[in-house]
Order: C-alpha cells, then sequence, then structure tokens
C-alpha cells in the first residue's frame, strides 16, 4: 500500500488532505496511509530544540541534523515492523527532502510514486537543513517549482495529493486522472456545464451535437492548442515520446498564433 511518512514539526497542516476531499476520502477507504513524525519528539533537550544558527554566520536558523536523523530512524523503523511477514518492501523507503534545489515534481514522478510503497518526506523549515544530514540520510531532493516557501509542508502535501489522484479507486470517475493536465503529456481542454449562454458566451456547438468522435477530436485540438499557447516545451516531449499523431501534428502546424 502507499505510505508516507512526513516529517514535520506541524503535523496538524496535514489535516487538508487527511480529512477534505478526494485524499481524505481515499484515507478512509484504506487506500493509502499517512503518518506524521515531529522532529521535536526526537530531541534531547528540556526545550526541545530543533535548530541553531548557522556556522559562519547569516540570516535564519538551521534546522539540526541530529533530530532529524533519528526521526528518519524511526520512521523506517516503523516500515519495517509494519513490512514484515508480508510481501512488500516498504521499509526501504526513500527519504525525500522537500527543497526548491532539488529536482522539478512531475505527473510523471506522481504515477510513479502512486504505484510504489511509498516514501519518507522532510518537511524542511527555517533557513535550511544541516547540509550533513542530507548528505548522509537523503536520497533526493524535490521541488514544487522555482519559488520559496515558508516549510516543506505544503509542497508535501500537494505531491501526495497528485499521487493519490492515481490510485484505483480514489476519484468517483476512472477516466477523470486520464483526462487532466500532462496525463497525455499535454494540457487539458477547456470545460463546460450548464447554462448553455453565460455572459453572453455559448456553450462550444460540438460539444451540444453528440457526436462523440467529433467531440473527441475536438478536445484534443483544443488540448493541442491551449499547449501550444501556454506550454510549447511540452509539445516537444510529446514528440519525443511519439504522443503525437500525424493529425495532431497537421493540426498544429496549421496553427498561427498572434504576435
Amino acid at each position: 500500500m502507499l505510505r508516507f511518512d512526513l516529517i514535520t514539526l506541524f503535523p496538524d497542516m496535514t489535516e487538508a488532505i487527511t480529512r477534505h476531499g478526494i485524499t481524505g476520502r481515499a484515507l478512509q477507504r484504506g487506500l493509502w496511509q499517512l503518518r506524521c513524525w515531529n522532529p521535536r519528539d526526537f530531541t534531547h533537550d528540556a526545550w526541545k530544540t530543533v535548530d541553531d544558527r548557522p556556522y559562519g554566520g547569516g540570516p535564519g536558523m538551521v534546522m539540526l541534523a541530529q533530530p532529524l536523523a533519528d526521526t528518519i530512524a524511526a520512521a523506517r523503523a516503523e516500515r519495517r515492523g509494519a513490512a514484515a511477514g508480508s510481501n512488500a518492501d516498504s521499509g526501504s523507503a526513500p527519504v525525500i527532502a522537500l527543497s526548491p534545489q532539488g529536482r522539478r515534481f512531475t505527473d510523471a514522478l506522481a504515477r510513479e510514486l502512486a504505484v510504489s510503497q511509498g516514501v519518507i518526506l522532510i518537511a524542511g523549515r527555517y533557513e535550511a537543513i544541516d547540509q550533513r544530514l542530507i548528505d548522509r540520510h537523503v536520497d533526493d531532493e524535490w521541488s514544487i517549482g522555482d519559488f520559496v516557501v515558508s516549510g516543506g509542508e505544503l509542497p508535501a502535501m500537494m505531491m501526495i495529493d497528485a499521487a493519490v489522484r492515481h490510485l484505483p479507486g480514489a476519484l468517483n470517475d476512472s477516466a477523470s486522472a486520464e483526462q487532466e493536465s500532462f496525463a497525455a503529456g499535454i494540457l487539458d481542454c477547456p470545460h463546460y456545464t450548464r447554462p448553455e449562454v453565460f455572459d453572453g458566451l455559448t456553450v462550444p456547438d460540438v460539444l451540444l451535437s453528440g457526436h462523440h468522435l467529433r467531440i473527441a477530436r475536438w478536445r484534443r485540438e483544443q488540448a493541442l492548442l491551449a499547449t501550444l499557447r501556454k506550454r510549447p516545451d511540452l509539445l516537444e516531449v510529446a514528440r519525443r515520446e511519439g504522443r503525437l499523431s500525424a493529425a495532431d501534428e497537421a493540426f498544429i502546424a496549421a496553427q498561427v498564433l498572434p504576435g
């Protein structure tokens, strides 16, 4: 089963994914698991210190290596215990630090994660994590983009959400995940619902036609057009991966974009 061990100073933040929406329902159905670990529980002083000033000076505080190392060890030990007697090798889950310096998290990575035994995620805080902890105990670093947020909890929850959506039974309609942006290597097409006219704008006629083949082709073309306008880099990747048909290429070649 997909299991996440999240190392965080603020475990209550995870209620956003454990009590609400698709991830909350999937958790109740037993489709995935989450265990939060607070590094303060693995400190050895009365103040439960998890950070200190950086060597060499500078702004901010740095998370101490030892509490994090002990937390990782505890998470791994529990995973090994849970995996005992089964064929699952969940005790050997990789340790991932959430960092803007990490590799970009993508839908492809979310799909890989969904069919795995899960990972141990470190949601860092303050200025940084002691580099020695990363060198010794972290297998990889992941990022949600080229920007900085106050801690790793939000990126971790976004990654968990992205992976859980790909679990069988997580969505009410299993086709939903296959029609979303990035599922086919390109962006999604526009969507419409009632009423047929809103603020002077009408639903495209093809969607009212009931002609399923025409609707499917229109949606594919609109997805290609959206990708061409917003993320042309994705088209190059899709082309290299053989995801574009001759009809797709002909449609793209016929487009004349403004500017």
